[in-house]
């Protein structure tokens, strides 16, 4: 099949006028090759393991939009009663008579939006700059937002996050006074050196003074975490079920989905839930795309992610080895889930590393 590019700006501004612009920044042949690559990688090495980057096809995120809806995942709804506090100490605590609002990972926008009306509050209009890997995600979000936010401009990022942050660098002394987001519990996906080397960039596509608001789940009782990841109803099950059913779809593969069982666990030393996919029998699996066999022994498993917990004071660790200080944080009512506002500090100034 011969190799699509999608051109590097996408021009919609025949439906939004000069309110949208989307730049493509990646290959559609480029993901197709990647998640090859990644699965061939992670299935051929001890332990196996996938990545949760690729939980995220068309099913997979209606499964995550329907786990947001279990009473047992708390993390959507205390993040959401954060925001809708406390938008207007959010923004005002960045300090600066007109900002510009960035976002990592931005999908739906529907939590942004409590910081977006925030920001319309107390400035004449404002840029908003989401960061999605879907072109197609990025277009319906913008279109619900700027359908009712008249003084909105959104110039959207469909790419993945070093190459939205080599553009977003070379804008950086441009812009006004900047507000990036890292919703939801997305920091925690990052083992804890990852993480500080993903904050490292976004500093670096920052100005001294410009600010991060990081969510982030915190440490509690092993129950409430397990039940989070691994629900009564198997909603959870399927959607990491679902990363098997992808590699069916995508890579000709002939995976049981029956044969693999669901893990979640708290490993309470290291602060993170671990999911797994675990093998029930001893079988091979083939991957046509890839001319390749994998044997699985019984109880074998497959890693597919973990999501770190954190305290303050692991909080501040990470904010000083980036290149920011935590200045603020908000909690939710029950104190599951935290909002915490880094701040850039300057080069001059001191790092931990």
């Amino acid at each position: 099949m011969s190799a699509t590019t999608i051109p590097q700006v996408m021009d919609v501004t025949d439906l939004m006028g000069a309110r949208l612009r989307l730049h493509a920044l990646a290959r559609e042949d480029d993901s197709r090759g990647h998640f090859a690559d990644d699965v061939r990688r992670g299935l051929t090495s001890q332990p196996k393991r996938l990545f949760p980057k690729y939980f995220y096809d068309a099913l997979g995120s209606q499964l995550f939009e329907a786990i947001c809806l279990l009473p047992e995942y708390y993390l959507t709804r205390a993040e959401d009663e954060i925001l809708s506090r406390h938008a207007d100490e959010i923004v005002c605590a960045v300090s600066a008579p007109h900002i510009t609002l960035i976002e990592f990972g931005s999908g739906s926008s529907a939590k942004t939006r409590h910081l977006i009306d925030a920001l319309l509050r107390h400035q004449e209009g404002l840029l908003y700059v989401p960061i999605d890997i879907s072109p197609s995600v990025l277009e319906s979000a913008a279109h619900t937002l700027l359908d009712t936010c008249e003084r909105l401009s959104i110039e959207a990022y469909a790419a993945d996050y070093d190459d939205a942050l080599a553009r977003l660098k070379n804008d950086a002394t441009t812009r006004a006074r900047t507000l990036a987001l890292f919703l939801g519990s997305n920091i925690g996906n990052f083992e804890t050196r990852e993480a500080g080397e993903f904050l490292r960039k976004v500093r670096g596509a920052l100005q001294a003074g410009d600010a991060l608001l990081v969510g982030a789940d915190l440490k509690k009782d092993t129950r409430v975490l397990e039940e989070a990841y691994d629900d009564p109803l198997g909603v959870t099950a399927a959607f990491n079920l679902n990363l098997l059913a992808r590699i069916n779809r995508e890579l000709g593969a002939d995976f049981d989905l029956k044969s693999f069982q669901h893990v979640a666990r708290y490993d309470e030393r290291a602060g993170r839930v671990e999911m797994y996919l675990k093998s029930l029998c001893e079988q091979t699996v083939r991957f046509g795309a890839l001319s390749l066999e994998v044997n699985f022994n019984a109880s074998e498993r497959i890693h597919t992610e973990n999501s770190h917990k954190y305290d303050m004071a692991a909080l501040d660790a990470l904010a000083a080895r980036s290149g920011f200080a935590r200045t603020r944080t908000w909690l939710d009512e029950h104190k599951q889930f935290s909002s915490n506002l880094f701040t850039a500090i300057a080069e001059s100034e001191p790092r931990h590393d």
